[in-house]
């Protein structure tokens, strides 16, 4: 639905080419898409450059030769491809950064086209990665997001995994916040498990994709987990982490999901309690084995089931914002309410969403407050 919009609205562009003299670039994950390429070639020709995941770093290239040339360009090389460093990050924040620590994935879950078009897991070096923090680090950065469609597969080199990794970023000064997206359930290791007990820095909301409650569904999914396995995993980290909570990912209406399947969801929203649910009817995406599966759900029903899950969700999250009154949150000011311009603004550990009063000398820092109220998706507090 997302790609149908895009290229719907692309064609807009071609009124201002037409108007002004200037060079059109479209690049990123479904550019790698051959027949989204075709598409392009064939229903947008006014488009002067196709780049890739793999050749951003050459765009200012493309660019200049496509205003010499004045050919058209097509680069998009093989989805396998190298990990470049060096390349200039804008970053919009200025207290909090993502940093991405690999490429590609090698799980082919059916309904993803990461592995298509991002290729095979490729990890950074420790080195690169380490770096980069500490130059957040000294430039005033208080938090970091560790990125990787697998994070907890990273492989630095030899004896050096996930968790080494976050061992040696919990040593940089500066940095107070560790978050990361996303684990995958079947590679989540006891040492990480480990890391995260021991640490004063690493999130105690931890991100935890179920996509599924339903073994028959993961099977299909290809998630290489159970439902069982999954509930163990869970129960597992609460006891090395005790005030750990989890937020995840659910898809709903996946082919051949019935409603026992659906109910099997439900029941593993029930019992872990997450404070955070990333909800997504599923859509199919051409090239994906999911997308060629007979037995798809009829819209009416994916969205019924939506609505069903939404509700037991929004009903646990005035359960678990009545945990929060009367403690007290360190949370890191991120500025001025976008609803109450007369109010601060920050985030919880576990990213509960703090309303306050307070003066604009407090944005960037970490400060403690004391929450006194919940409304469903935020909680005010006082300093």
């Amino acid at each position: 639905m997302q790609k149908k919009k895009f290229l719907e609205n692309f064609g807009e562009l071609k009124k201002i080419k037409e108007n002004k003299d200037i060079i059109i670039a479209i690049g990123g994950c479904m550019m790698q898409e051959k027949h989204i390429q075709e598409k392009i070639k064939k229903s947008y020709s006014f488009v002067d450059i196709i780049f890739g995941t793999h050749t951003l770093y050459k765009l200012p290239e493309d660019i200049y030769n496509a205003i010499y040339t004045n050919k058209k360009i097509k680069d998009v090389v093989d989805i396998d491809g190298e990990v470049y460093e060096g390349i200039p990050i804008k970053r919009m924040d200025k207290n909090r950064a993502s940093v991405t620590i690999m490429y590609g994935c090698n799980n082919f879950c059916t309904y993803c086209i990461v592995p298509y078009v991002r290729g095979r897991e490729r990890s950074r070096k420790p080195e690169n990665i380490l770096n980069e923090i500490k130059e957040l680090a000294s430039d005033g950065y208080k938090e970091i997001t560790l990125l990787g469609q697998n994070v907890n597969s990273y492989n630095g080199g030899e004896n050096y995994g996930f968790a080494k990794l976050l061992r040696d970023i919990e040593k940089i000064d500066g940095i107070q916040t560790i978050k990361f997206v996303s684990p995958h359930p079947k590679d989540f290791t006891d040492d990480v498990i480990e890391a995260i007990k021991d640490s004063k820095k690493i999130s105690k909301l931890l991100h935890v994709p179920l996509q599924s409650g339903s073994t028959n569904i993961l099977k299909v999914m290809n998630r290489k987990y159970t439902k069982e396995h999954y509930l163990s995993l869970i129960e597992k980290i609460k006891k090395q982490v005790p005030d750990i909570s989890f937020s995840t990912d659910i898809i709903v209406g996946f082919p051949g999901e019935t409603e026992e399947d659906f109910e099997e969801t439900l029941d593993v929203v029930k019992k872990v309690n997450f404070e955070q649910i990333f909800m997504f009817i599923y859509s199919r995406r051409v090239g994906t084995p999911a997308d060629k599966m007979e037995n798809q759900i009829p819209e009416d029903i994916k969205h019924k089931r939506f609505e069903v899950l939404k509700q037991l969700y929004e009903d646990n999250i005035e359960k678990n914002n009545q945990k929060y009154i009367g403690t007290i949150q360190n949370i890191l000011v991120e500025g001025y309410s976008k609803n109450n311009i007369n109010m601060l603004t920050g985030r919880t550990d576990t990213n509960k969403v703090v309303i306050f009063e307070g003066t604009k000398e407090l944005i960037g820092k970490f400060i403690n407050i004391k929450i006194i109220s919940e409304h469903k998706w935020y909680l005010k507090g006082e300093i």
